[in-house]
């Protein structure tokens, strides 16, 4: 059971404290926000600290951390807040669902982010800081990368390969064997049928590219 310490205030912070304290051994004993952030002393009854300070009030050696954030700019915003987390010397926790279907949980990477009914089929690997909502079916033999954000109900089939920084709309389909560059974003309800390009938007059914736009430009 490790004591940790959850970054926000919005509400995925608000989750992350529900689904911790309901479905986790872990404890959750402060949140933090960086110091122009913060207007109260605590949130949901506990201390909120400046994040600038934090590790003097919460030694690394004694608390852990999670960063269980939403997928603006591309993932990339909280990508930063993992780095800083890191550099000071905090390891940061992964929340799996206990409702979440995954046979071998040593293949999820830290600060991890899984709620309930998610599938993850066997001999596919997740890397650090994905967030997958519910419902999502992970099909077999597949590789998903670092700071990768699943909304709700994606189907990514078999043998897929998710670069970083990728972004996946509510109903989104990806089929077999296919490559996602890094940074896709991929609209609601798309079905993307072949490999995609770097920092691409890809919308419809097939999906195709939005001319002229870049990912990080639209979210």
């Amino acid at each position: 059971m490790a004591k940790v310490i959850i970054f926000g205030v919005l509400d995925t912070a608000e989750l992350a404290h529900y689904y911790l304290e309901h479905d986790s051994e872990h404890e959750v004993v402060a949140f933090s926000v960086n110091r122009e952030y913060i207007q109260e002393e605590s949130f949901r009854g506990l201390p909120l600290v400046a994040f600038e300070d934090v590790e003097t009030i919460f030694p690394p050696a004694e608390f852990s951390f999670f960063a269980p954030m939403t997928g603006r700019n591309m993932n990339r915003n909280r990508e930063a807040v993992y780095n800083q987390i890191k550099a000071k010397g905090y390891q940061l926790i992964s929340y799996i669902s206990s409702h979440a279907t995954i046979l071998d949980r040593n293949v999820i990477g830290d600060n991890c982010f899984i709620l309930e009914d998610n599938t993850i089929q066997p001999f596919t690997t997740v890397g650090n800081n994905v967030v997958m909502w519910s419902g999502n079916h992970i099909g077999h033999h597949g590789q998903i990368k670092d700071h990768v954000f699943f909304t709700s109900h994606v189907v990514m089939s078999g043998h897929c390969v998710i670069e970083s920084y990728s972004f996946f709309g509510v109903n989104s389909t990806i089929r077999d064997y296919t490559n996602i560059a890094q940074g896709t974003l991929v609209g609601m309800a798309s079905a993307i049928t072949k490999e995609t390009e770097e920092w691409g938007i890809y919308i419809g059914n097939p999906a195709k590219k939005v001319p002229g736009k870049k990912s990080f430009e639209a979210y």
